[in-house]
């Protein structure tokens, strides 16, 4: 018999889903399980596993939210076969460091405007300045996991999951106006700088973590890091991406 923790958002869906399955399955704590089975959206999922991602176990999530795309979706098979035939993904999260902060990003890390005035930010990839002065609402990276969401949202590239690249997206950018973004290797160094913390402070987001006033950070992807989650064979991580790859190719004939 599979040892499995449970954990489920507050919602009233994940919380009928909480009462069949704790009738019938024994809650292990986090460290004495096998799998950690997540019961709620994609917020959920994330705030889950940056709970316990320093355990080593794998995530099953079943959708009790709207879209759900770290998900799956919840039928009467039983959830140990479930977990048994499911596939495995493995994903490097980003690591930021800000100050003497060092925090993980499964999704992105997006730097957002906290004021009126437009954000005033210098880019660097490795030794090499990619934007010297970007002037617009804030900037995006994303991680190939992630960049079917808000990146996809801003006009992002939608990377594969074994790509090995990292996508950073302007958000709203005034000046240069028709940059686009950049896609680079997931083994640089990405140091991002705000020209004007004082006049035009601006606020970073790890997924769901908001950090204010931010001066600097850096950003690289952690492959020490190797988070595994499980989705139905006919629902795969991989297969969704590529799902959304086509949808954006055929939305531009």
């Amino acid at each position: 018999m599979l040892k499995i923790h449970f954990s489920f958002d507050k919602t009233k869906k994940s919380q009928v889903l909480k009462k069949k399955f704790l009738k019938k399955y024994i809650n292990y704590p986090p460290g004495n399980s096998n799998y950690i089975v997540v019961g709620g959206g994609d917020g959920f999922m994330l705030h889950i596993i940056k709970k316990y991602f320093k355990l080593n176990k794998p995530f099953y999530g079943i959708n009790c939210g709207t879209f759900g795309f770290l998900m799956n979706k919840y039928n009467n098979i039983e959830i140990e076969k479930k977990i048994l035939s499911s596939k495995k993904t493995i994903i490097n999260p980003l690591e930021i460091i800000i100050g003497k902060k060092k925090i993980i990003a499964i999704n992105e890390l997006s730097l957002f405007r906290q004021s009126r005035q437009t954000a005033l930010l210098n880019l660097n990839v490795g030794k090499k300045t990619i934007i010297k002065r970007l002037v617009g609402d804030g900037v995006l990276v994303s991680t190939p996991a992630g960049s079917t969401a808000y990146n996809l949202s801003v006009n992002g590239p939608i990377l594969s999951l074994h790509s090995e690249k990292i996508a950073i997206t302007p958000i709203s950018p005034f000046r240069p106006r028709r940059w686009k973004g950049k896609i680079i290797s997931n083994k640089s160094i990405i140091k991002i700088k705000n020209l004007d913390y004082k006049k035009r402070p601006v606020a970073a987001v790890a997924d769901n973590i908001e950090f204010r006033n931010i001066k600097s950070l850096s950003i690289k992807t952690n492959k020490k890091l190797r988070i595994v989650l499980l989705h139905d064979k006919n629902r795969s991580l991989i297969k969704k991406i590529k799902f959304e790859q086509l949808k954006k190719k055929k939305s531009r004939l």
